[in-house]
């Protein structure tokens, strides 16, 4: 186990000295390579808003390039060997800003956020960006017509997303749609609705930031990349803050995420580490809208969805008609290269926590989508193995649920703290939990699982 130090560097005269502790071991993380161009996608990705009229501030810019820090820990250093418990890392990250003394004031909540997405040990410290780097974005020229876009909203390739963005569109909003290009799979998926967003809907005027920040090519030595990835959703809510700090006035950025999904209640005792996400828990969205406060960023992250299930979300879709014909390419499994046991391509599963979500919902808008595990009644799943392990879990959940409903409004604080949500939000979440359940129940009657 080791305590690991990530120092972002802007080029290779940027050599201030980072003192570290004799139990760290301190790895470089370079941010400028030639040209003094940013890397990791960020310069290209200020390019690319600066074509649609969209320029960032420099506080905008400092929560990318913290992402980037986040990203690289959470993806490059593995929980198996670099924890005491085989889960819990001890990760420090000093990390260039434009303007140190206002983010010194977020460390303690930007450790606290930090802590609870991943549950690891955030130290955070900030020191000025290198001279030739005091100011890193293109100053925004005159512009007789502002950029149009009057909200922002994540763009996954999943079937929230892709409700989300419907929505919208019926609606008659300019959305920014934010997008970060992770595997093949998820990227195809994004690309394929985004071109079919643009020919159902070819007289409004949307846009796309995606951003590809991968440290597959990063690494330290002698260390095992890790593969849970429960920080990705940081880098996802900064980039699109990072944009939103380049529009007119203050901005919304909509998490579409269906109220069972967010809060992510553990279904068995078993159900810990990777399985307990937390990427849009109540909580964390809450402590974004704080961290922005502090920044003095004008914006605010919302769940539309928080009070609606993954079936209620696709049976009030605007346009129930094009979501049935777009479902099918949107991509909701949690392991989507897992079809290459069956001999398929990449696709779902039909299995996993997310497939057995998406299944449930689509059950009445009708669901054409190609699954590795077509039929789960067609024999005894088990548990012991991976097709049967999520249904077991949510037949558990359901079960105690039905016995005692009460339960509810006590489970849905077990993934964590929802201290800032009022008393009837509360009863809300517990009543979405148990409607989402009951979906679930529908989807897997006779649906038989034993540990084989």
């Amino acid at each position: 186990m080791k305590r690991h130090l990530i120092v972002g560097r802007f080029g290779n005269s940027d050599e201030t000295e980072i003192p570290s502790a004799t139990e760290e071991m301190m790895t470089r993380l370079e941010f400028v390579v030639a040209k003094n161009r940013l890397e990791h996608d960020i310069s290209s990705s200020l390019d690319g808003l600066a074509k649609i009229g969209v320029f960032p501030s420099e506080i905008g810019l400092d929560l990318l390039v913290l992402a980037a820090h986040v990203q690289a820990s959470d993806t490059r250093i593995s929980r198996s060997t670099e924890s005491q418990d085989g889960w819990t890392r001890e990760i420090r990250l000093v990390v260039p800003v434009s303007d140190p003394a206002r983010w010194n004031t977020a460390i303690p909540l930007l450790q606290r956020l930090l802590n609870f997405l991943t549950g690891d040990r955030w130290t955070i410290g900030f020191r000025p960006r290198p001279a030739g780097f005091e100011k890193a974005v293109r100053r925004k020229l005159p512009q007789l017509i502002p950029a149009p876009f009057d909200r922002l909203a994540l763009f996954s390739g999943g079937l929230d997303s892709l409700i989300g963005a419907i929505d919208s569109l019926e609606q008659g909003k300019t959305p920014l749609f934010i997008s970060h290009a992770g595997d093949g799979a998820t990227s195809d998926a994004q690309n394929k609705l985004l071109g079919a967003l643009e020919k159902n809907y070819p007289k409004q005027h949307f846009a796309r930031l995606r951003i590809w920040m991968d440290f597959r090519n990063w690494g330290i030595p002698g260390i095992d990349a890790e593969k849970t990835t429960r920080g990705r959703s940081f880098l996802f809510f900064a980039t699109g803050v990072f944009a939103g700090t380049g529009l007119e006035g203050s901005f919304v950025l909509n998490v579409p995420e269906n109220g069972l999904i967010a809060l992510n209640v553990p279904l068995d005792p078993l159900r810990l580490g990777a399985f307990s996400t937390r990427t849009t828990h109540p909580f964390y969205i809450a402590r974004w809208n704080e961290l922005l406060d502090i920044l003095g960023i004008s914006g605010r992250v919302e769940n539309p969805y928080w009070d609606k299930t993954k079936g209620e979300m696709a049976a009030a879709c605007r346009n129930p008609a094009l979501l049935a014909k777009l479902a099918p390419k949107s991509l909701s499994c949690a392991s989507p290269t897992k079809g290459r046991w069956f001999g398929l391509g990449a696709g779902h599963c039909g299995f996993c926590l997310p497939c057995l979500i998406r299944r449930a919902a689509l059950l009445d808008l009708g669901d054409s989508t190609t699954y590795s595990l077509s039929d789960l009644t067609d024999h005894e799943l088990n548990t012991r193995e991976a097709e049967g392990q999520q249904v077991r879990s949510f037949q558990y959940a359901i079960d105690k649920i039905r016995l005692k409903p009460e339960l509810a409004a006590l489970y849905i604080h077990k993934p964590g703290p929802l201290s800032d949500e009022s008393p009837a939000r509360q009863a809300a979440l517990a009543d979405v939990y148990k409607r989402g359940l009951a979906e679930l129940d529908r989807l897997l009657a006779g649906v038989r699982t034993s540990p084989s």
